[in-house]
């Protein structure tokens, strides 16, 4: 029975998994998120968002009440009207802002998301751009927002005795159209993905190696295999920015020899080193050490660079 749910695991792994190749040239193994990791995520964000819509909601309700209580009108009336316009655009920054803040990080990932080990990733193997991601998270409104606010009102009429016409059927069938959308592609994409050309990809929470660590040998940058030192200047250092760690990370984890060799002579033709072979692996984890050293350096006095077209580095 083990044996067959292993292979049935594999199986499932085996269909999810892609392959990008990187501006860079390196092709990078992915698995697409599940459509129930997604569903999921989904419902965790909207719960949090909830929970806090509801309470800055009482909050703002009990401080118009006070202002309706206060002793001249027309300043009550005017207090209330503010109030009530700050609750609708706090309403509004929440709702939009939250996907949109939190997959513009580092991790490409609302709470949910990262909870359920999954983040946003660029459909070409590049970096995330502001502009993918806004694409991606405005068309929630017309996907699933809109629909459900009309679906919601046609319920509240009909259980009035009202007669809400063909608005209710219509916002029901909008509603199925666009839930099932990823049902009916193999990468589970939304529409919102296709427009914006992203996908939903497994990020597994799994630790680096002891040898990635930015402490020991790795940073000292001396190799086990012909014994070199491999230490970089500032200015070598300097080309590259969070987005080219995290893809040299992902090549160190994988370990594949064709990738970690296109990685190793990307490096060195950027840096103008002589890029050899066969110490590939022992020059890659000295420059992940020292770079990621050098950037979370940048971060304790607040300047961090997201990639290499990060001049602020």
């Amino acid at each position: 029975m083990n044996t067959a749910s292993a292979s049935l695991r594999d199986a499932h792994q085996a269909r999810r998994r892609r392959e990008v190749v990187t501006p860079e040239g390196i092709a990078l193994p992915f698995h697409v998120a599940s459509r129930s990791a997604r569903a999921g995520a989904l419902m965790i964000d909207f719960l949090l968002l909830l929970v806090v819509s509801i309470t800055v909601s009482i909050v703002i309700r009990n401080m118009t009440q006070g202002a309706f209580d206060a002793g001249e009108p027309e300043n009550s009336t005017g207090a209330a009207e503010f109030l009530y316009v700050l609750g609708t655009l706090f309403w509004f920054l929440l709702w939009n802002g939250y996907f949109i803040a939190l997959e513009m990080g580092p991790r490409g990932a609302t709470l949910g998301k990262r909870m359920l080990g999954i983040r946003v990733a660029s459909h070409d193997g590049g970096r995330l751009t502001a502009e993918a991601v806004l694409a991606r998270n405005l068309l929630r409104d017309i996907e699933l927002f809109l629909p459900l606010t009309i679906l919601l009102l046609g319920l509240i009429f009909a259980a009035a005795g009202e007669d809400f016409g063909w608005s209710l059927w219509s916002a029901t069938i909008w509603f199925l159209i666009f839930m099932l959308f990823p049902f009916f592609n193999r990468d589970a994409l939304r529409a919102g993905d296709l427009i914006a050309g992203t996908w939903v990809v497994d990020a597994p929470k799994a630790k680096l190696a002891a040898a990635l660590s930015t402490e020991g040998a790795a940073r000292g940058g001396s190799s086990t295999v012909t014994g070199a030192e491999y230490r970089f200047s500032e200015e070598e250092l300097a080309v590259y920015g969070e987005y080219e760690l995290q893809t040299l990370e992902r090549v160190l984890r994988d370990d594949r020899p064709e990738a970690m060799e296109a990685v190793h002579e990307a490096i060195c033709r950027k840096i103008g080193w002589n890029p050899g072979a066969g110490d590939e692996r022992a020059f890659l984890e000295a420059f992940y050490a020292q770079l990621r050293a050098r950037l979370e350096g940048g971060m304790r006095f607040g300047k961090r660079k997201k990639d290499k077209f990060d001049a602020s580095g």
